[in-house]
């Protein structure tokens, strides 16, 4: 891989968008790595996802304006496709994702992040959806999910209308991350969360994500429905065994195995 990293040290798996003269841009040859890399996490060895750019200025900066500028209608449809489908692959995964934004997420970028369970992010980091200004909408999600996401469609539309950009302080305040550190603290803070998650039972981990995200396409009585199918399927595990055992024998460590 040319543009991206990936390692894994115990159930913990870090990406890194490895293009930081460019900040970090997405063009094709990026999102076609950044899909085969997805694709190819094992899911049965690896219980929660990092995912940041390389670098201290930009986790990604957008797509890459220079590829884009002679597009045809018919292949701005097709890429803004290609970006879709992998930030959607990302969302459905079964396993946690933790967006560490340690600095630019514009454009693409923010979408990016968007697409992630948790997001984190440093001081110095920037948030935005400037596409109308370049002349184009949001292509990679940002019209569907921003609204969602922070949970006010007057701030979503102005964000995305205005082109506006926000620091991580108002990005804290709108609910669009969970937390802001130092930028030399970001990826510690992360990989402990990340840490912690994985030290949880997996199939619980999973039904949960599982259980908000489709819960969130439907009212609260088939909401609902989806909690007791996927509550009721822990039951009979290995680690619902473990974790209810422990917890009875006032045992500190477990042993989860996805099972």
């Amino acid at each position: 891989m040319e543009f991206i990293k990936y390692d894994v040290k115990g159930r913990v798996a870090t990406l890194t968008i490895d293009r930081p003269k460019a900040l970090n841009a997405l063009g094709s040859a990026v999102l076609d790595e950044l899909n085969a890399t997805i694709d190819a996490i094992n899911t049965d060895e690896v219980w929660c996802l990092i995912i940041t750019g390389g670098g201290e200025k930009a986790f990604v900066a957008g797509a890459d304006i220079s590829e884009m500028k002679e597009m045809t209608k018919a292949q701005g449809a097709e890429y803004a496709r290609k970006g879709n489908d992998i930030f959607r692959k990302i969302e459905k995964l079964p396993i946690p994702v933790i967006a560490a934004i340690n600095g630019f997420a514009l454009g693409g970028g923010n979408e990016l992040a968007m697409s992630c369970d948790i997001r984190l992010c440093s001081d110095n980091a920037m948030f935005g959806q400037p596409e109308v200004g370049l002349g184009i909408t949001p292509g990679f999600g940002g019209t569907q999910r921003l609204a969602r996401v922070i949970g006010s469609l007057s701030k979503a539309k102005e964000l995305i209308l205005v082109g506006k950009n926000i620091k991580a302080d108002e990005a804290l305040a709108l609910g669009l991350v969970s937390a802001v550190y130092p930028l030399a603290d970001l990826m510690p803070a992360a990989e402990k969360m990340a840490g912690r998650i994985a030290g949880n039972a997996p199939i619980a981990v999973r039904h949960a994500k599982e259980a908000i995200n489709r819960g969130l396409q439907t009212d609260i009585d088939g909401g609902v429905d989806i909690e007791v199918e996927l509550f009721g399927a822990c039951f009979e595990t290995a680690d619902q065994a473990e974790g209810m055992g422990a917890f009875l024998e006032k045992r500190k460590e477990k042993n989860f195995t996805n099972k």
